[in-house]
């Protein structure tokens, strides 16, 4: 139960809701031209459905994920004309080719920056080339490099890692840049708030970019007239408009803070109250997020860099936003990014390859469940060869619909030897995997079709660093505070099977 409702805040939820009216009339619209012609025209008919075939055996013999190209197989063989429509708008690659040619554009400015030595994959290599293996992936696949000169510090708690934040942006001397999905104007950004005010009177360039869809709940664009009058640029990304548009799908749901090029934050917590439990919505809520020093920040930086610029390019010269920095640090620590506008999934590849490498044990917290065939067969596949597979996800949902389809997979999972815990005091919105005590990814990436391909994420993969000791520490807590719910799952009423069956086959779509 929720023991506290959000509170009432100055948004957009207004502008959502005529956008929303908007995009239905034009889609209703639509529809009725569709049924009339098709009535009208038995030609149309004919050739719609022809063409619906056709359709059908592209997206067949199409390399991509089997779960999204049922929903749109069904939708075909169904309803030919509408389903035709449809994927014309949405359901080809080409829907989307304006943006991903600005972003193609900027990546390529921005690729010479992202060079560096191999000196670190060689060294990886040398001591174990399982881990070098998954590093030259990322480093090949999604153009980030490999660092040894990076400290890192391991946050169980979100409000430790803010304040952590808090702290570094005092010592911010040329500039600050701030990534974030969803921000709240409320106390917690408040604190944040005067900080940046303070830096930018001090002459620190302040940017702020963040997600119109993600804080649409909390401000409204205002916000972006209210940061500048404090001397903060800030830009809102995608934003939200009254117009059909595939692109609109497209979140960026990246957390980063970059402090001079030497410090950057990242995680699952976004900049709102209820993620550092100064509100209780949905119970306690639960999150974690790391803080680097030294080289790898240089990543976090060209990451936001090119967010920034994809919405107006204004960064003629990056250089002086890169500076040569190196910190006292263990292990490998290599950031990476994740694009939806490509065929290439880096965030769950990372994760299936951690799977595939685990010997001993992979440990699992998101906040949503719903994965591929791929990734259930990997996981029943690392329990069934003796590898002690466990998942941790919410105990109190924020999404009622959601959380039904999280639980619709349980059952499969359960079957194969992968243990079920649910997080009983609340929510738990941490995104990592640990795989034995060696190697870890951490960042914003939820097991979920939203985060693995649909949205902008970045993550941290870390090879033999201290903090993965802490990562396992704070797993055993949350193991202490779950309630293991395998047993429960092995096996479902027939009833029940039917509905989760039906919410499956539309949860790429959610």
């Amino acid at each position: 139960m929720r023991t506290e409702e959000k509170s009432n805040v100055k948004n957009s939820i207004s502008r959502l809701v005529v956008v929303g009216i908007c995009i239905l009339l034009q889609v209703g619209w639509l529809c009725l031209l569709v049924i009339r012609l098709n009535r009208h025209f038995a030609w149309i008919s004919l050739v719609s459905s022809l063409l619906a075939v056709v359709l059908v055996i592209r997206i067949y013999i199409s390399n991509g994920n089997a779960a999204f190209k049922m929903p749109w197989m069904i939708l075909l063989l169904v309803f030919p004309p509408l389903g035709v429509m449809l994927w014309l708008m949405f359901g080809h690659s080409g829907a989307c080719a304006p943006m991903r040619k600005r972003f193609d554009r900027i990546q390529k400015l921005y690729e010479p920056y992202r060079l560096r030595p191999d000196d670190a994959l060689r060294e990886a290599e040398a001591s174990d080339p399982a881990a070098a293996n998954q590093m030259r992936y990322v480093r090949d696949y999604a153009g980030y490099p490999v660092y040894t000169d990076t400290s890192v510090q391991y946050y169980s708690d979100a409000m430790e890692g803010f304040l952590a934040q808090l702290e570094a942006l005092e010592q911010a001397e040329h500039f600050i840049f701030m990534e974030y999905h969803a921000i709240e104007e409320a106390k917690s950004f408040g604190m944040l708030r005067d900080v940046l005010a303070r830096k930018a009177a001090q002459g620190v360039e302040v940017r702020i970019f963040y997600d119109d869809m993600g804080s649409i709940g909390f401000i409204n664009l205002d916000f972006i007239q209210r940061m500048q009058s404090l001397g903060i640029a800030c830009r809102a990304f995608n934003q939200v408009l009254p117009f059909l548009n595939i692109f609109m799908n497209n979140r960026d749901h990246r957390k980063i803070t970059v402090i001079d090029g030497k410090v950057g934050f990242t995680g699952g917590y976004n900049l709102a109250d209820e993620y550092f439990n100064m509100t209780h919505p949905y119970g306690t809520w639960k999150d974690t997020g790391v803080k680097l020093t030294g080289a790898a920040v240089r990543s976090l930086t060209l990451m936001f860099l090119e967010m920034w610029n994809s919405d107006k390019h204004t960064d003629t010269d990056i250089s002086a936003y890169l500076p040569e920095c190196t910190a006292e640090g263990e292990g490998f620590v290599q950031p990476y990014a994740d694009t939806p506008l490509d065929a290439e999934y880096v965030g769950e590849n990372v994760y299936l390859n951690l799977i595939g490498a685990a010997k001993h044990r992979i440990y699992i917290t998101t906040p949503y469940l719903i994965i591929s065939d791929e990734m259930t067969r990997a996981l029943g596949l690392a329990a069934k060869r003796g590898v002690d597979v466990r998942i941790i996800t919410p105990g109190i949902p924020d999404k009622k619909v959601i959380y039904q389809v999280t639980r619709s997979y349980y059952a499969q999972l359960a079957r194969q030897g992968v243990r079920i815990y649910e997080y009983t005091p609340g929510f738990l919105h941490a995104k990592q995997m640990l795989c034995d005590s060696s190697a870890a990814a951490i960042g914003t990436i939820n097991m979920d079709y939203r985060s693995l391909y649909h949205h902008f994420e970045n993550g941290v993969l870390l090879w033999d660093c201290p903090a993965l000791a802490d990562m396992a520490e704070d797993f055993e807590h949350l193991f202490q505070e779950s309630a293991e719910v395998t047993e429960q799952y092995c096996s479902r009423p027939r009833a029940m099977r039917i509905g989760q069956a039906l919410l499956r086959l539309f949860a790429p779509l959610l």
